[in-house]
């Protein structure tokens, strides 16, 4: 065999492995488990996440994912934890400490000062019948057949299997905690994803004088003239009343022309789009550009809860504001 098969061989075996430990998780999700939501959900405080080495790693960023979902976390290391840290955590929280063999020394040693302050204690073992999973009120089961390295001995299938019980945690809680995207959004204000989940379509729609607006007896042309003067490539055509009859865009500006459509005789009614779809303006801009996605439509209405016209949005808008 030559070293490149043997190098894809072996990154297969190591996906195949990985994968079986994950698929055994699916029979131990069971009260259990249930059991270290509800102590989760019940408490008044912060989960404080505790785990050596590796557990330690895989532990740090299960205390991050907690955190952004909605229930507030922070790792902890153990030997910290002994030399003054310890004091960072209350009766009031939660700790879920990680250990493979359920016997790291680190964590054991902690175990009588946790009894003593009476903060319940969730594990995360790969065995269920160790010094930590006994000491715990709720144990996780993370155990896994066989380690993914060829010897048996460096940690892979048995973090994977830990992250993803950790995940699988996280996001149980989120949903029962009913966290939403806007809840998300306040954790992750930075970047993309920030701009895509906070920025509201009132934050970018034009509004006020900048709103072309035409009524529908206006004529084609002079519709043509208030689109060129606010520069949207439409106009929001209005009732007698206010309330909104239709749009008049580039597109329908096209298909007017492919049709002869005289501009100076033609009133706006008889070539704008009627009943076009809408936005107000506390909806999200990610979800404006969903519906202009799903419609394959390039520009949006917003109207009041009196269907009046408010404000007008297009792709370009939504560019800048670094929403798509």
């Amino acid at each position: 065999m030559s070293q490149s098969s043997e190098l894809i061989h072996s990154a297969q075996r190591t996906l195949r492995l990985e994968l079986e430990a994950v698929q055994g998780l699916q029979a131990r999700i069971d009260g259990e488990f249930v059991r270290a939501c509800e102590l989760i959900l019940a408490s008044k405080g912060r989960v404080i996440v505790l785990g050596m080495g590796k557990s330690g790693h895989i532990g740090s960023k299960i205390a991050a994912t907690l955190a952004s979902t909605g229930t507030p976390a922070f790792f902890v290391h153990p030997a910290e934890a002994s030399h003054g840290d310890m004091g960072m955590i209350t009766r009031d929280d939660v700790i879920l400490a990680l250990s493979n063999s359920g016997t790291t020394a680190e964590i054991v040693m902690l175990l009588p000062l946790i009894k003593r302050l009476g903060t319940p204690l969730v594990s995360l073992t790969g065995n269920p019948q160790s010094t930590l999973a006994l000491a715990a009120a709720a144990r996780l089961d993370a155990r896994v057949e066989h380690e993914a390295c060829p010897l048996n001995l460096a940690p892979t299938s048995s973090t994977t299997a830990a992250l993803v019980l950790g995940d699988a945690l996280a996001i149980a809680l989120l949903e029962a905690r009913g966290f939403t995207a806007e809840d998300f959004a306040f954790s992750h204000p930075g970047g993309a994803l920030g701009r895509r989940l906070l920025v509201k379509v009132e934050d970018v729609m034009h509004g006020d004088s900048a709103l072309p607006v035409v009524e529908r007896s206006t004529p084609l042309k002079d519709a043509l003239l208030e689109m060129s003067r606010k520069g949207l490539g439409m106009t929001v055509v209005l009732e007698a009343d206010g309330t909104l009859a239709g749009i008049f865009t580039d597109g329908d500006l096209r298909r007017a022309l492919d049709r002869n459509i005289d501009v100076h005789g033609t009133p706006i009614e008889a070539v704008m789009t009627s009943h076009s779809k809408t936005v107000t303006a506390q909806m999200l801009a990610a979800e404006a550009l969903k519906l202009m996605e799903d419609y394959k439509i390039s520009a949006l209405v917003v109207v009041d809860a009196h269907d009046r016209p408010v404000g007008a949005l297009n792709m370009h808008d939504l560019l800048r504001a670094g929403v798509m």
